[in-house]
């Protein structure tokens, strides 16, 4: 039913992995491979293409749904719908940025510094980049003129000999300040997208199968990290456990058959997990267990 389009690339590890978590395993000849198949009667064709082209051929109808960055679809203004928001990137769970960074030793510290840095000056900003469209629009609202030379990569390692200032894309910002730059302007938050095309998601039965495809791997990513404990309680120790385990909500509780004692459940960060069992068992909890989670839906 769904022609679906997956990122190749930074984002194909991980975006492979979330579907394999969330039971849409990707089947393909080889890692090199541009066609693939997932085993599911929603999804009649997989394509594995650049996160960069994603956004027009969606667009295009040439495929129903994909998976792309904020950044890729702003870049190509491209009119898509997007579907929801999938916290992950090639990385970590965090969204990446296009920032707009200069040299450490510039004394200009905002966009707006910059701009009037350059009033006067004679010459243009020289900017180097990925994203050539996305950088115009930013810089012409703050009345910057530029010239502004695509990027093949290396970005960073242009300022200052072949360009004055870089937007990039980056995560921790490590690789910039390495190279001896700093982030004077954030101009996109971008987080990764399960996009449709328009008229794709104007289909009832379509638009049906996307968003169940969106709750298996909104529900993956939401179980990432936790896990579910259960144990079992004296009536008398109930309340001292009850003010150390902590829930998404409220801890499920029910009563042990022959009375006297609770049995309780509740779905608590993986990370604090190793704190948690002893301070339960201090409080007098039993048998407890720590149960991996692959999907929380809500």
């Amino acid at each position: 039913m769904l022609r679906l389009v997956l990122p190749k690339g930074s984002l194909e590890r991980a975006t492979l992995q979330l579907f394999e978590d969330a039971d849409l395993a990707v089947n393909r000849a080889s890692d090199v491979a541009y066609r693939a198949g997932i085993e599911d009667p929603r999804i009649s064709e997989v394509r594995i293409l650049r996160p960069q082209e994603i956004p027009v051929y969606v667009a295009d109808g040439l495929f129903d749904l994909g998976i792309t960055g904020r950044d890729c679809i702003e870049e190509r203004g491209s009119k898509v719908v997007s579907l929801g928001e999938l916290p992950y990137s090639k990385s970590t769970s965090n969204p990446a940025r296009i920032v707009l960074a200069v040299g450490a030793d510039n004394p200009v510290g905002s966009l707006g510094e910059l701009a009037a840095s350059l009033a006067g000056r004679p010459g243009r900003l020289r900017v180097s980049t990925e994203y050539p469209e996305l950088t115009r629009r930013v810089l012409a609202e703050h009345g910057i003129e530029a010239d502004i030379a695509m990027s093949y990569g290396a970005t960073e390692a242009k300022v200052p000999d072949i360009a004055d200032a870089v937007v990039d894309m980056t995560e921790t910002g490590s690789a910039l300040r390495a190279a001896g730059l700093k982030v004077i302007e954030t101009l996109l938050v971008s987080h990764t997208e399960l996009i449709a095309n328009p008229d794709a998601a104007a289909d009832s039965d379509k638009l049906h199968a996307m968003e169940q495809i969106l709750t298996l791997l909104q529900g993956t990513l939401e179980a990432r990290g936790k896990v579910l404990v259960k144990l079992n309680v004296a009536a008398e120790n109930l309340n001292a456990v009850l003010a150390v385990l902590p829930s998404m909500r409220a801890p499920t509780l029910s009563e042990l058959s022959g009375g006297g004692a609770y049995a309780l459940e509740a779905v608590v960060a993986k990370s604090d997990i190793n704190i948690l069992i002893p301070a339960l068992r201090d409080q007098g909890a039993a048998d407890i267990l720590e149960i991996p989670l692959s999907k929380i839906v809500h």
